[in-house]
C-alpha cells in the first residue's frame, strides 16, 4: 500500500514523535512541529499517538492512494477534496483505490497534518521516522517529498487502538489566532538584560516576522537593552553574545538586542547567543501554529505553573485517545 505524490506541495516531509536523546550530539529530537494536531490526526485515523504523518506547509500535496484507506486531515484550516470533490477536516476519511487527495489554501496557521491508517511506513533512524532536513536523514530519503515519489504505507500495529473516533469534537481542536500569549520560564541568562530589557520583553507585543522555519522563529518590536560589561575571552563583542552554550529547545535569544528569536522543533544544539527565556512545553505547538504577522506577548510563569500547564495537555489527550492507548506527555 503506497501513496502515489502527484504534486509535493510547498514542503511536505514525514514526521513523528521525533527522536529524543541525540541533542547532545546535535541531532535535535525534531517531529511534527505541532505534536497536538499530528496525534489527533493518528487518532482518526485508528493509528497509536506515535505514528508517522505527512507535515504539510502552507501548501499542501496532491497525492494518489494504490488501494482502500482511512485518513485524516487536522491542523490549520484548509479545504480537503477527495477526487476534486469537498471533505470535513478533523473527521475521518475513507479512500477507495485510485482515489486522489488534494488541497486548497491554508485560512490560517502554517501547517497541516495528514494520517494514513497504518502510518506512514518509512525506515526509523535512530528510532524516528521524522525528516530532520538540515541532516539529510529520516523521512523520506531524507528529504521534502517531490512529484513521482511513492510513499509506502504500514499495516496497523500490535496494540493500534480499535473504535476510535469519528471526528474531533469543536472543543478539542486547537485554535489559530492571529494574536496569542505565549508563556515562558526566564531565564539561564536574563541577569544580562538590563530591568528595563527585561520589562520590554515581557511588556511589548512582538509580530512574527516571515523568517520562521522547523528551526526558529523570529519576532520583530522594539530593541532590548543589554547591560554592558568587558566581554569575556571566546564571546563576541555585543552583550547578547555569551560564551558558547548548549541551547534548550524553545530557548529565547535575542542577537544584536534586536529581533527574538524561539528555537523549535529543529533547533540547532548551541551556540553564542544569550538564552533569557524559554517558552514552555505546553506551548511549543501554540507557536508552530502561529503565521507571519501573529501578535505575541511573552508571559513570565513558574515552574509550578508550567508544569499544571503540561498537565492540562495531557487531559485533552487522554479525552482524545479515550484510554486505548498511552497518549504519553506529548
Amino acid at each position: 500500500m503506497a501513496f502515489e505524490i502527484l504534486e509535493p506541495g510547498l514542503s511536505t516531509t514525514v514526521q513523528d514523535r521525533g527522536r529524543p536523546g541525540y541533542y547532545n550530539v546535535g541531532i535535535p529530537q525534531g517531529g511534527a512541529m505541532d505534536q497536538l494536531s499530528a496525534e489527533m490526526a493518528n487518532a482518526l485515523a485508528g493509528n497509536t499517538p506515535a505514528q508517522a504523518v505527512l507535515e504539510c506547509t502552507y501548501l499542501g500535496p496532491k497525492l494518489r492512494t494504490d488501494s482502500a484507506a482511512v485518513v485524516a486531515v487536522t491542523g490549520a484550516p484548509v479545504e480537503v477534496k477527495v477526487n476534486g470533490e469537498p471533505r470535513e477536516e478533523w473527521t475521518r476519511l475513507e479512500l477507495a483505490a485510485g482515489d486522489e487527495l488534494s488541497f486548497g489554501v491554508i485560512r490560517g496557521g502554517t501547517r497541516f497534518y495528514i494520517a494514513v491508517g497504518g502510518g506512514i511506513d518509512v525506515p526509523q533512524v535512530l528510532g524516528s521516522r521524522s525528516t530532520y532536513g538540515l541532516g539529510a536523514m529520516g523521512g523520506f530519503e531524507g528529504r521534502p517529498l517531490r512529484a513521482g515519489d511513492v510513499v509506502p504505507i504500514g499495516s496497523p500495529p500490535e496494540g493500534a487502538p480499535t473504535g476510535g473516533p469519528n471526528t474531533i469534537e469543536p472543543e478539542l481542536r486547537p485554535s489559530f489566532d492571529r494574536e496569542v500569549e505565549v508563556r515562558v520560564m526566564v531565564g539561564l541568562y536574563d541577569h544580562r538584560l538590563t530591568d528595563a530589557g527585561l520589562r520590554t520583553l515581557l511588556d511589548s507585543t512582538w509580530t512574527l516576522t516571515p523568517v520562521a522555519d522547523r528551526t526558529g522563529l523570529r519576532y520583530a518590536g522594539p530593541a532590548i537593552e543589554w547591560k554592558q560589561r568587558q566581554q569575556p575571552f571566546g564571546a563576541g563583542s555585543d552583550p547578547s553574545n555569551i560564551v558558547d552554550a548548549g541551547y534548550a529547545v524553545g530557548s529565547i535569544q535575542i542577537p544584536g538586542g534586536k529581533e527574538p528569536i524561539v528555537l523549535h522543533r529543529d533547533a540547532v544544539s548551541g551556540g553564542g547567543y544569550a538564552m533569557v527565556a524559554t517558552v514552555i512545553s505546553a506551548d511549543m505547538d501554540l507557536l508552530a501554529r502561529s503565521a507571519p504577522g501573529t501578535k505575541t506577548r511573552f508571559r513570565a510563569v513558574t515552574m509550578d505553573e508550567a508544569l499544571a500547564a503540561r498537565k492540562e495537555g495531557a487531559f485533552v489527550r487522554e479525552r482524545i485517545w479515550g484510554g486505548r492507548v498511552d497518549a504519553g506527555s506529548g
